[in-house]
């Protein structure tokens, strides 16, 4: 069993509690670190939101929300300890009136430290933090938890920085991501900076090129009306891909406090290949889902699924892009960038491709090259394929096998925290180092729009892919016309 340790007393109000992302991911996770040890007694968690909801109504639905994520099965005494840190209070948290006082008298009698998950619409963050700032519950120890999407597109982050920046300072912002908080993109870092076999190939001497997956099997479920103003390349490319590509791009770090990795990504996002009408169509693939099947199920096409005032749909629920990092490490590498809805199954991966060896010994069919993949859903862990001999007599035979670790057989004795756990302990603790900077947002933003404006004005074609497969034909020719082509499982 792992050993977890304890943050400081901590009091945290959740705005938005009712809502998905909070009864999914916060609460059970927030149940988790408590169970764990790592949230001490006297920690307190207050939900807020405008649903009429007594304390026992509240509770319930809490106890659901941890019993649906660990599948029925609680530890009731250790249930019956976390209960004392629950309660709720019904406000508008858009505008301050008089009941809010409940909740102040409660936040003003608690912890030092005090935390305000904004788990709601972007467009509400600037109104809640003024409302906060009304009620008198910012201070020196008050720390703002905001969840992607930071915006729509550059201007809107803008606004959204800017009024939340009126109100708390940049070190008491923490803009969440939660991949950053998943185990293997945790180990990025290490991988690289902690073994001296890859940081000297970690450039474009031996590496061939970059792949970066983010596959979902579902569709929009009951997301259709967020999901269709924003579409694949604002939902996932603008945020957790390009975490991802700055992770494995950026220069080593001076140190791993959060002002010195945020410096090095925001490099790689600043030299990132820029798109116009001449290069738009010819290195990137829009495309929307059509009815197909999925695990072994007929599923309806994207817009079968609309109101029917969306039933002329243009949005993308699929992208993919060959970009590169233009700077003195990558140059010539190719970055291959790629996510859709509705694919043929759930899985996250990054695959890094080093070249061929520079000389056949061994025969034709013989010289496939090392290849890292480092898989960050469903399955944790990470394969180096090495060529080596088959065994037998006869003609000397390779194979490409892979040196595996698996977090699930390495780690068999350890249940280790989810993305939302590690990240809301690291919110409690003050540290930063795994969430986005201002600069970070609003750099990224400008890349995304950038395309977003380059589909516009080169009247981008929209194709299609049927539901349960690896997307559109277009997607596999982006890499084949480099000779090159997906990786679509082991």
């Amino acid at each position: 069993m792992a050993e977890f340790v304890p943050v400081e007393p901590f009091d945290i109000v959740i705005f938005g509690v009712s809502g998905d992302l909070s009864k999914v991911k916060l609460l059970p996770a927030l149940f988790h670190r408590f169970a764990d040890g790592q949230i001490d007694p006297s920690s307190h968690i207050i939900g807020t939101s405008r649903s009429n909801l007594t304390h026992d109504e509240f509770i319930l639905m809490v106890r659901e929300a941890c019993l649906a994520a660990n599948q029925n099965d609680i530890d009731e005494a250790k249930w019956s300890a976390f209960v004392p840190l629950l309660s709720y209070h019904q406000i508008d948290a858009t505008a301050y009136s008089p009941d809010w006082h409940a909740l102040v008298a409660q936040v003003n009698e608690g912890n030092s430290t005090l935390i305000h998950y904004l788990a709601v619409a972007p467009k509400l963050y600037v109104q809640i933090c003024e409302s906060l700032q009304n009620a008198g519950l910012v201070s020196d120890n008050t720390r703002v938890v905001l969840e992607k999407p930071i915006g729509v597109d550059l201007p809107s982050a803008q606004r959204i920085n800017q009024g939340v920046g009126a109100v708390f300072p940049e070190h008491a912002i923490f803009r969440m991501d939660h991949y950053l908080g998943k185990e293997t993109v945790q180990n990025l870092l290490v991988l690289r900076f902690a073994n001296t076999l890859f940081e000297p190939l970690w450039s474009s001497h031996a590496i061939d090129h970059v792949q970066i997956t983010v596959a979902e099997s579902l569709g929009t479920e009951g997301r259709d009306a967020y999901y269709d103003g924003s579409g694949a390349m604002r939902d996932i490319v603008q945020n957790h891909i390009l975490q991802l590509l700055c992770l494995i791009a950026m220069e080593p770090p001076n140190a791993l406090d959060a002002d010195s990795v945020r410096i090095e990504k925001i490099k790689v996002l600043k030299a990132l290949e820029a798109f116009d009408a001449t290069n738009i169509s010819t290195n990137t693939v829009r495309a929307q889902y059509k009815r197909g099947m999925v695990d072994g199920a007929p599923v309806p096409g994207y817009k079968e699924t609309l109101p029917e005032e969306l039933k002329s749909s243009t949005t993308e629920t699929f992208v993919a892009i060959k970009t590169e990092v233009k700077n003195w490490r990558w140059a010539g590498v190719p970055f291959y960038l790629r996510t859709g809805k509705r694919m043929a199954d759930r899985r996250s991966e990054i695959i890094i491709q080093f070249k061929a060896t520079p000389h056949n010994l061994f025969g034709e069919g013989s010289n496939e090259p090392n290849r890292l993949v480092l898989r960050l859903q469903p399955d944790e862990g990470m394969r180096l394929y090495m060529q080596v001999k088959e065994p037998g007599p006869g003609r000397l035979k390779l194979r490409s096998l892979p040196l595996d670790l698996s977090y699930a057989r390495s780690f068999s004795t350890v249940n280790y925290p989810d993305a939302y756990e590690r990240l809301l302990m690291d919110v409690a603790r003050g540290n930063l180092a795994l969430f986005m900077s201002q600069d970070e947002v609003e750099a990224a933003w400008e890349w995304t729009d950038n395309i977003l404006k380059a589909w516009q004005d080169a009247d981008q074609s929209l194709h299609d892919y049927a539901a349960g497969t690896d997307g559109p034909l277009q997607s596999a020719m982006l890499l084949d016309r480099d000779g090159r082509s997906w990786h679509d499982g082991d």
